[in-house]
């Protein structure tokens, strides 16, 4: 039998084994969903996990457009932008934006606001793959499926 190590490995970025996985978002709630997909994208899953490196994987999302939520958010949450002139603060609803030209956008302003600032939470940034249909182009990477309404109740609505 091994004996027990008492320092921490930490994983170089060749040793990274990075998987795919596929989520149907279609029900789901947004900020438990954005949990979930923040951890994968940064490898918090993974018992090998170091914060410096980037060994998350790559997560492929349909129906992001039929995301929910919960209570009254769907009118009352804000997102806010600025143009760049004096005066220019825009701000849109979560209710406009799911109806707007850029659906996923809900979830991925969610996710991102999840990973860290910096160059490594935009390289982990880019493993977020969102599609507002159910049709993607990532079938060759054999993706797993990722069912997230079964791992709590509350993490799909009912009614």
């Amino acid at each position: 039998m091994k004996a027990l190590s008492k320092t921490t490995r930490s994983i170089k970025p060749a040793e990274v084994d990075k998987k795919w996985h596929i989520i149907d978002a279609d029900g789901l709630v947004v900020g438990r969903l954005a949990v979930i997909i923040a951890n994968h994208l940064r490898g918090k899953h993974k018992p090998s996990f170091t914060p410096h490196v980037d060994c998350g994987d790559h997560v492929i999302v349909i129906n992001a457009d039929k995301v929910k939520f919960t209570g009254k958010k769907l009118t009352d949450k804000i997102y806010y932008k600025h143009t760049g002139y004096a005066g220019g603060l825009k701000e849109v609803t979560a209710d406009k934006v799911l109806d707007g030209r850029f659906p996923e956008r809900v979830l991925e302003k969610a996710v991102e606001r999840m990973i860290p600032r910096g160059p490594l939470g935009r390289q982990q940034m880019k493993a977020l793959h969102l599609y507002a249909g159910t049709e993607h182009p990532h079938d060759g990477q054999q993706p797993a499926t990722l069912d997230v309404a079964s791992l709590n109740r509350k993490n799909k609505v009912t009614a």
